[in-house]
Formats: structure tokens, sequence, C-alpha cells
């Protein structure tokens, strides 16, 4: 039932295949950007010469964790990402995060944006010539959509709340057609439906990609971030060390599906879902407002897995915008350093933005409630990094002042050192169905998903597998597809 549809539109297909080759675009296959070995020679030579960010077909070759963490020129290494020591956060556990912000666009959305179109493109289904590509969104996936539909010279519409940050809507006017900015901040994500539900009655040619449904999002973290965790841990595991679990602010709940993959290889392994403690969805049932960008709650996503999840964590948007400043702020570093940080790692916490210091939050707490020593592995993803956030902190010093040495103190006493596990929950079988029933009022009532699909969503064993099992399938697709636009020749 869940299967992604791969139903072949013979007249759609024939102008995909034309456009794309007329934008000189070849498609990356899931298992290239899974190892990027398998990446022509000759593709990686033009990239030598290609911004990380610029609007350049061959960028689509970037959509891979094992990018060289330059601004121009990379080719690929291993997955980047950054230990973060006991020293700053305060656990003797070993946490590591995958690091976002070497991807196109600043952050691993892209990829999601990727996993969603892709399917759509080389079956004819999403015809670039005539139809326009809307992307909802809390922030960086539409930031990711827009940028693949520029490569395509095809119409965007990227919708997202409009207390979003100043960077994503100034770079968002430079590539998509057009940028709706809907009601609210991150928590508002009905108000992004609302919106899409307005654009397919007004007649307009288009197709929404709408995160928070489509399971390409699920299958490409299943995939490519499962995979790239897997490959972390093979560099990094000591003899005697063992993997516990991943740590994900939920978002549209397509990075947790990442948690799947690691508890096939690792079935002991934990997944732990966060939240704002300002909007507890999960945890209480309960809605709010919040300031962590990039995480809208307020309803589960019809792609999260709740099934898997064992344990739900809420984290106060109060300790991730302090945290912020204590990070990047000069006192702040300077105080990190004073207290034992190794200046290396000082210098990358610009590494971390706003949910990627919750989901450090909530590796922290996980390690804190399960008393993880020092040879447990907590693995978490800094979707992307402070290059997104720099109006951020000019609006914390102008409300707030100057932070100095005292404020350094407090915030590292308060939000690092004082990481307790409240707001916390570990889940029983009957907790996890409670969390899975709440996507009905969203999905089935307002939605348009049916009662039988939601009760498969619980109750047929292949639900969940089917998803990741059509990946064969769609790399032929791809390959069939380069094949016939014929520049890889």
């Amino acid at each position: 039932m869940t299967k992604i549809d791969l139903t072949i539109h013979k007249d759609r297909l024939e102008r995909a295949i034309e456009r794309m080759r007329k934008q000189n675009i070849i498609l990356p296959t899931f298992a290239q950007m899974k190892n990027p070995d398998l990446i022509p020679a000759k593709y990686k030579e033009e990239l030598r010469s290609i911004g990380l960010w610029d609007v350049h077909p061959r960028n689509l070759f970037r959509i891979s964790w094992k990018n060289q963490p330059v601004e121009k020129g990379g080719g690929f290494d291993g997955v980047n990402f950054i230990e973060l020591p006991s020293s700053l956060t305060g656990t003797k556990a070993r946490v590591i995060a995958l690091v976002g912000k070497w991807f196109p666009t600043g952050a691993h959305k892209v990829g999601a944006a990727y996993g969603c179109l892709v399917p759509r493109l080389v079956t004819g289904q999403f015809d670039p010539t005539t139809q326009k590509a809307v992307w909802p969104s809390t922030g960086n996936y539409c930031r990711g959509g827009a940028y693949d539909s520029a490569l395509m010279a095809c119409e965007s519409i990227a919708i997202l709340p409009e207390g979003m940050s100043r960077e994503r809507f100034e770079w968002l006017k430079t590539i998509a057609s057009e940028v709706i900015a809907t009601p609210g901040s991150e928590s508002n994500v009905k108000e992004i439906f609302d919106k899409c539900w307005e654009l397919k009655k007004s007649g307009q040619d288009l197709m929404i990609f709408n995160q928070f449904e489509e399971f390409g999002n699920y299958m490409w973290h299943y995939e490519i971030t499962g995979h790239a965790m897997e490959d972390v841990l093979k560099t990094v595991m000591r003899p005697g060390d063992q993997y516990r679990g991943v740590a994900l602010t939920t978002g549209s709940a397509g990075t947790i599906a990442s948690g799947d993959y690691m508890k096939h290889v690792y079935p002991t392994s934990k997944i732990i879902a966060s939240e704002a403690l300002q909007c507890p969805t999960l945890l209480n049932n309960g809605f709010g407002s919040h300031r962590i960008e990039g995480i809208g709650d307020k309803h589960v996503p019809w792609i999260h897995n709740i099934k898997t999840t064992d344990m739900v964590v809420a984290i106060d948007d109060n300790a991730v915008v302090r945290l912020m400043r204590l990070f990047n702020e000069p006192e702040g570093r300077k105080y990190l350093a004073k207290k034992g940080v190794p200046q290396e790692i000082v210098n990358q916490l610009d590494l971390l933005g706003f949910s990627g210091i919750a989901n450090t939050l909530s590796a922290i707490k996980f390690a804190k409630y399960y008393e993880l020593g020092e040879n447990d592995v907590v693995l978490t993803v800094l979707t992307d990094s402070m290059q997104l956030y720099g109006s951020r902190m000019d609006e914390m010093q102008k409300d707030f002042g100057q932070f100095g040495e005292s404020e350094a103190a407090a915030v590292f006493a308060q939000y690092l050192e004082g990481v307790t596990t409240d707001h916390l929950l570990e889940l029983t079988y009957e907790s996890r169905k409670r969390i899975h029933n709440l996507k009905y009022f969203t999905w089935v009532e307002q939605q348009g998903k049916s009662f039988e699909e939601i009760q498969a969503q619980w109750y047929e064993p292949n639900y969940w597998t089917d998803i990741p099992g059509q990946v064969e399938k769609v790399d032929e697709l791809i390959t069939e597809f380069n094949n016939r636009v014929g520049l890889s020749k």
C-alpha cells in the first residue's frame, strides 16, 4: 500500500527528458549519492570549478553526505561529522553528529527534496515544462526544492512560515518563481497545508511535493542518511564500543527514517524523537509556538514510523537560542575554552544551526537517562549551520544586549551542565499507538488520507519496509532516464 507510485506517463516523460537534455542535467542515482565513488570521473572533474551553492546541474551529484567541506571545487571524501566532547556535553557517552552544512544550499534537506522529486520526474508524473513545483516547508526543504526546480528551469512555489529567518527568504527570492509566507512560525504547519489546498483549487497546473507525506523523503533518508550513519560508526567505533541510538527532532520525520535503517543493522539501538517543549505534540498531545526553526509540529507527519520510535523528548527553545549565543559569540567561545572544551571543537560550533542544537540536547538527555558511558555511541544530525541564522544573532544582541563572561557562565551552567531527564517519555506499545492515532485528525480528517491506510501503517508488517525496497527500481528508472537524455554517453 505504501509503495511510491512508479507508473509511467509516456507523453510527459518525453517532455521531461527533452527538458533535461536542454538543461544539461544528468540525475544521480541513490547508489551514487550513497557512494560517490560510483560517480563518473568526468562529472567529478566538472565539479572542480563549481561552487557548492552554484545553481549548476552538476551540483546534483553533491547531494551526498560525503562532500569535501569546502565552498568551491571540492570532491568527495568520508562522511562529514563532528564528535562533541564530554567537556561540552556533560555526559561520558560519545555524541557524534553528521554535518549538513556541506550540501548545496547549506542543508541536507536538498536531499529530501530530491528524493521526493526524482520518482515523479523519471516516471513522467511530473512535467517540468508545464507544471509548477510546489514546495511546502518550515524552512530548508522548500529551499532545496526551489534549487532543484531552478536547475530544471521549472517554475516553483516555495511556501514557508513568515516567522522563519531573514536569510531563508532573501535567498529564496533569488531562486524560486514565487515565495509565499504563511502566518505564524515553525509550529504553524496547518497554515502551510491550507495554502496547498488553496493552490490546488486555483486551477493552476502544479504538483505539490509535501515533505510531510511524501515517502520519497523517508526513502532518501533511510537509504542515504542511514548508510552515512553506518559509515560513521565504521570510522569511529573502538573495540568495546556500542552504538546505542540516534536522537533527532522530528520536523517532517524524514531524517528520523535513518533510525529505521540503523535498527535494521543494529537491532537493539533506539530512536529518540524530539520536539520543542513549547509545542509538546508527541509528548503531551500539546500545542503552542516555538523558535526552533525547521521542526514544525502540532501534528504527526504521515511518514513518521511511530512503531519504531522508542523515546520522545521535549527541548526548551530558550536553551536553543541561548546556546546559539554561547557557541558563536566571542565571549561565549572564550568561556567554553576556559571550561576545557578543545579549541578545535569551539571553532566548529557554528556548524550547529537551531535544530542541530536541539538535536544535540536530545542526544544528551538520552545519554543521561540511560546513564551511558564512555563506550556508548549516540548519533545525531546537524541539519544546517549558523550560516542561515546570522539575523537571529543580531536580534538577540539587540533584544538582550552584549553577551559577556557572566552571561556565558550562566548559559553553560543552566543549559549544558544543567541538562536533566525531565520532559522525556520512554514509549510503551500503548504510548506509541497514542501518538500514531494523532495522525488521524490531520491526515484522515483534513488531508484526505484513508482510514484503511492509517490502520495499515500500524498493523501491516511490510508497510514501512516496502518503501526502501523500491530504491533499486528507482535507480533503474533514473539510469534509463539518463540514457534517454543522452548526455552521459
